[in-house]
C-alpha cells in the first residue's frame, strides 16, 4: 500500500504541484509561503493517504491542504492578522474560488507572465518559472543553464525579492504589453517541455506530465497571441517531438536513438497537426529559432526511414539556427548533422573546435558525440575511451544504459 501511495504522491507532485503553487500565489500573494505550504501538503499526503486512501481528486485535496497550511503559518505570525483576514475573504469555505476555471482562467499561465516581467533578468525569469511552476530543483535548472548551482540559487532569491519589493502584479498583462515578454515566456515553455521530454537528471528520462503541461500552456499562449508566428512554431516543435515520445526509451529503460526508433509507433496525428501549424507559421515574417527547430523536427518525422533522412537540409537549417542561437548545444547538433551529411571525419574536425572552447567540458553529449563518430569510423579503442568519459558525466539512467550498451557493443 505504501508503494502505491508513494507512486500516487509522486505522480501528483509531477502533475499538480505547478497548479497548486500558482493558485496559492494568487490567493496569498506570497511566493515563499505558497511554495512552503505546497511542500507541506505533499508531506501531509505521505502521512494521511496510507491510512485514509488516495483521494478521488488528489489535486483538489492537496490544494485545500496547502491552503490550510498557509493559513496556519499566517496565524502563527503575530503580525499576520491582516493577511489572515485577506486569505479568509479570498478563499470561501467551499473552496470554490480555488478551482473555478472561469475566475482564474489559468493560474499557471498567469504565473509564467508574472515571472517573465521585464524588470527581471531574462535567465532569472526562466529559472524562477521552472522552479516555481514546474517544480524543478535548483540543480536541474542550473544544469539546463550550464551554470553553477550556487549562482542559480542566488538568482532565484533575488528574483523573488524583486517581485515582492517592486509590487509586480500577478496577472497576464494587457495585449499591448505582451510582445515585451514573448521571448521569455516562449523560453520558459520550451525548457519545461524539454525537461519533460528529455530530463536533465534522474531515473526518468521522460516526464510526460511536464511535457503535456508545456503543450497545454503553449496552446493557451497561441490562443492568447494568434498573430505571433514563433508561438505557433514552438507549439509545432513540441508536437513533432512529442509524436516520438513513446519510442525514445525501450523496455529495459535505455534511450533509443532516432535511427533505431520504431517509426510505425510514432503518433501520426501529432505529426499532421505539427506540420500543419508549421506550414501556416513559416511564411509569416522573419523566421525565428522555434520555427527553424520545428522545421528540423519535421525533416526527421516525415522521413519514411532513417536512411532517407535529408541530412543536408537539416545541416542547412542548423547553419541558420546557429546564427540565431549560437549556443554550444546548437553548435554541437550542427556538427552531428554535418557529420551525417558529409561523413564522420568531417564531423570530428568540427568537433575539435567545440572541445577547445571548454563550454561543454562537463556535458556528456560532447564525448558521446565524439565516441559515436569514432565508432562510425571503426576506431573502436578511441570510441570506447570517449564512451567511458561520457558515462562519467551522464546524469540520467536511460542515457547511461544507452552509453553502456554502445560501449559493450565495441568489445563484441
Amino acid at each position: 500500500m505504501n508503494a502505491e501511495v508513494d507512486a500516487a504522491v509522486a505522480e501528483a507532485f509531477r502533475s499538480e504541484r505547478g497548479h497548486i503553487v500558482a493558485t496559492l500565489i494568487r490567493v496569498t500573494g506570497d511566493w515563499e509561503l505558497a511554495e512552503e505550504a505546497a511542500q507541506e501538503a505533499f508531506a501531509t499526503a505521505l502521512q494521511v493517504w496510507p491510512r485514509a486512501g488516495v483521494p478521488r481528486k488528489p489535486g483538489a485535496w492537496l490544494t485545500t491542504t496547502a491552503r490550510n497550511h498557509a493559513i496556519d503559518r499566517v496565524r502563527r505570525n503575530t503580525v499576520g492578522g491582516a493577511k489572515l483576514r485577506e486569505l479568509a475573504v479570498l478563499t470561501p469555505p467551499s473552496d470554490a474560488g480555488l478551482f473555478d476555471a472561469e475566475e482564474i482562467r489559468d493560474d499557471r499561465l498567469r504565473l509564467i507572465f508574472t515571472c517573465c516581467h521585464p524588470a527581471l533578468a531574462f535567465e532569472s525569469q526562466i529559472a524562477l518559472t521552472l522552479r516555481t511552476l514546474a517544480g524543478l530543483s535548483t540543480a536541474q535548472i542550473a544544469r539546463a543553464f550550464l551554470m553553477p548551482e550556487q549562482t542559480l540559487s542566488k538568482r532565484l532569491v533575488r528574483a523573488r525579492a524583486k517581485i515582492k519589493n517592486a509590487g509586480i502584479p500577478y496577472r497576464v498583462p494587457p495585449a499591448h504589453l505582451l510582445p515585451e515578454r514573448t521571448t521569455a515566456v516562449l523560453g520558459v515553455l520550451y525548457l519545461i517541455f524539454n525537461e519533460g521530454y528529455s530530463a536533465t537528471i534522474g531515473a526518468d528520462m521522460i516526464r510526460e506530465s511536464l511535457s503535456a503541461e508545456a503543450i497545454r500552456l503553449q496552446r493557451l499562449l497561441v490562443e492568447l497571441m494568434p498573430d505571433e508566428p514563433e508561438a505557433q512554431g514552438l507549439l509545432a516543435l513540441m508536437l513533432l517531438h512529442d509524436a516520438r515520445r513513446t519510442t525514445r526509451v525501450n523496455d529495459a529503460g535505455a534511450l533509443v536513438s532516432l535511427e533505431f526508433q520504431d517509426r510505425s509507433k510514432w503518433d501520426r496525428g501529432r505529426i499532421a497537426e505539427g506540420t500543419t501549424i508549421l506550414d501556416s507559421a513559416m511564411p509569416r515574417g522573419p523566421v525565428g529559432p522555434y520555427r527553424v527547430q520545428a522545421a528540423i523536427a519535421a525533416c526527421h518525422v516525415t522521413a519514411p526511414t532513417a536512411a532517407e533522412t535529408d541530412w543536408a537540409q537539416i545541416a542547412g537549417l542548423y547553419d541558420h539556427l546557429v546564427g540565431l542561437v549560437p549556443s554550444p548545444i546548437v553548435r554541437l547538433n550542427r556538427v552531428v548533422a554535418i557529420a551525417m551529411a558529409d561523413g564522420p571525419d568531417v564531423g570530428l574536425a568540427l568537433l575539435a573546435d567545440l572541445e577547445a572552447e571548454k563550454a561543454l567540458a562537463e556535458n556528456h553529449l560532447l564525448p558521446a558525440t565524439r565516441a559515436d563518430l569514432l565508432r562510425r569510423l571503426g576506431r573502436s579503442e578511441e570510441a570506447a575511451a570517449s564512451y567511458r568519459r561520457a558515462l562519467d558525466l551522464v546524469a540520467t539512467d536511460a542515457e547511461r544504459r544507452y552509453l553502456t550498451l554502445r560501449l559493450e557493443e565495441l568489445s563484441q
